[in-house]
């Protein structure tokens, strides 16, 4: 039943950000997304993204996040760090220029089960440093990060082995000057659902569709993604 209901959410959530939407897209997104844990109470997160234009075009944009994490306990952890965004014109292109985006970040995750299904809440707050081709722009930004994984066989104790799905969602809010950004306080969201297989507790691969409806400044956009993703623990 639980497996149902978050299919139905992503499903509606999706829907409704369709009716929403002004302009169609349809891009492809790589990704790595890895934790390392050097002791009891330190580590480093660091994510790795590559993304696509609209039909797959060519690499529109490429994402650098690492961070240093304190483990406040093995259920919660706090992060800060850095992330670089380059945003690249079309190859050929002149008339327009590369432009890259700046952040200092700061998050805090809970994890939880709810019998079977493993669930992690992402809170993080985004310092930007955005390059325009007219303007430069700083704005901070609120994140709610939502997953749930839930295998596919029958598991006693930990989930180390095997198919399982992936349903989540996250919420973008402009907290300081959304004039600059979109002029509004909700900025975007990513709903997403996906099949993955856990090769053994450090390891999981995944491909899904992710739904990110982004509430633009001069248009809505809803972006028809696919994507891949490995996750690592160390």
């Amino acid at each position: 039943m639980s497996r149902i209901i978050l299919a139905l959410l992503i499903l509606f959530i999706s829907s409704f950000q369709l009716l929403c939407a002004q302009t169609r897209e349809r891009t492809g997104w790589i990704a790595s997304f890895n934790s390392l844990r050097f002791s009891e109470k330190w580590g480093m997160h660091f994510d790795l993204q590559v993304r696509s234009a609209d039909d797959l075009d060519y690499v529109r944009n490429l994402l650098v996040r690492p961070g240093l994490t304190y483990f406040l306990t093995d259920k919660q952890n706090i992060t800060a760090g850095y992330a670089l965004i380059g945003t690249f014109a079309r190859p050929g292109d002149n008339t327009t220029r590369n432009l890259t985006e700046h952040r200092i970040w700061e998050q805090y995750i809970l994890n939880h089960k709810i019998r079977n299904i493993a669930i992690t809440h992402r809170f993080r707050l985004e310092q930007r440093f955005i390059e325009r081709a007219a303007e430069d722009v700083f704005s901070q930004r609120l994140r709610y990060f939502v997953r749930g994984v839930i295998p596919l066989k029958p598991v006693s104790g930990t989930f180390t082995n095997g198919l399982f799905t992936a349903v989540q969602n996250e919420l973008f809010f402009n907290l300081q000057n959304k004039d600059k950004v979109n002029n509004a306080f909700f900025d975007q969201n990513r709903a997403y659902l996906a099949l993955g297989y856990r090769l053994n507790k450090k390891f999981d691969l995944e491909a899904g569709y992710l739904n990110q409806y982004t509430n633009g400044l001069s248009r809505n956009i809803m972006n028809h993604i696919v994507q891949v993703a490995a996750y690592t623990r160390f």
